[in-house]
């Protein structure tokens, strides 16, 4: 099979093309590509077909496992194809383990060090029993997704743009930070016994429910990540598209709650506002793909991501 492999300005990419084998699959493909040219691994690649001139539509992406046949039209042993590079890519597993690390190594620095004496405060420090707990919960939350970004999380895609590291970095780093900051203030007012508890305990629930709904989804892959998307079922997907979001976000207003800092109000905001893009791109994906047409399930009436309101 002629193989000829185009930028998306036009120019060939490989001179005079490649030619594999008429079984040969878009890996293979991927792989010639990196034999040809080294630095273009096959986790940088991006192959789609080509367009019409004028055409606003957007273009097919070449999945991996897919034979280059399927992507011919009739017994055809040609096919043009147009590369993309993708950058430098870094596992998701690396880029989770760092974004998550930050929190969980710079939150305790405001809770032992004596930051506070390096920004004019003087005083004395009391450490109030809820920025204790606040600690405690914090790492816990981070260790729990550090331990599932190993143990759990099973993943479609296996790389992620480099960039990606430095900006989710500068997300999370920041926020921790920020929230450390004022939970450990040495001015900080703690709020009630009760109300304390409440938070702490309605979080740890969430926690706890989140790991599960992890797990549920871990459940709808293979162990390469692979299975396509399938209907999500179980515990709180019964009533809710996505629930891990749900109790992710249920589980911050908890510490929220016990703790009573706008700092951790606005982080709840940001985080909410995002992930509930991410649900509803996801809700509006699965109902398209489980229409109930041609013998496919319908996808059932189900809450987006935040019981009663969305």
């Amino acid at each position: 099979m002629k193989v000829t492999v185009t930028t998306r300005s036009g120019r060939e990419l490989i001179n005079g093309g490649l030619v594999l084998d008429s079984s040969a699959t878009v890996a293979d493909l991927q792989e010639a590509i990196h034999q040809r040219i080294n630095k273009y691994y096959p986790s940088r690649q991006r192959l789609t077909l080509p367009l019409e001139p004028g055409s606003k539509k957007k273009p097919v992406v070449l999945q991996y496992k897919k034979s280059l046949k399927d992507y011919t039209s009739g017994n055809s042993d040609t096919i043009s194809v147009v590369f993309k590079d993708l950058g430098s890519q870094v596992s998701y597993r690396t880029l989770f383990f760092f974004e998550y690390l930050g929190p969980l190594i710079l939150y305790p620095v405001f809770y032992y060090f004596p930051v506070y004496q390096f920004l004019g405060y003087k005083g004395e420090r009391v450490i109030h029993p809820v920025q204790t707990y606040a600690l405690y919960y914090w790492c816990l939350h981070y260790f729990k997704r550090i331990m599932e970004t190993f143990f759990v999380h099973r993943f479609s895609h296996a790389t992620s743009p480099l960039s990606n590291v430095f900006r989710n970095c500068a997300y999370y780093w920041t926020f921790g930070c920020y929230i450390a900051y004022y939970v450990n203030h040495p001015l900080y007012t703690p709020v009630s016994d009760l109300q304390m508890k409440i938070g702490f305990g309605f979080g740890l629930v969430m926690q706890v429910a989140n790991l599960y709904c992890h797990i549920i989804l871990r459940n709808l892959r293979s162990p390469s990540g692979n299975g396509g998307y399938q209907i999500p079922r179980g515990f709180l997907f019964n009533i809710v598209t996505c629930a891990n979001y749900t109790t992710e976000i249920y589980q911050w207003l908890g510490f929220n709650i016990a703790t009573q800092t706008v700092a951790g109000y606005i982080f709840l905001v940001v985080a909410a506002s995002i992930m509930t893009n991410w649900a509803l791109a996801k809700h509006r994906r699965l109902k398209r793909l489980f229409d109930g047409k041609e013998g496919r399930p319908k996808y059932p009436l189900r809450w987006v991501i935040l019981p009663p309101f969305l």
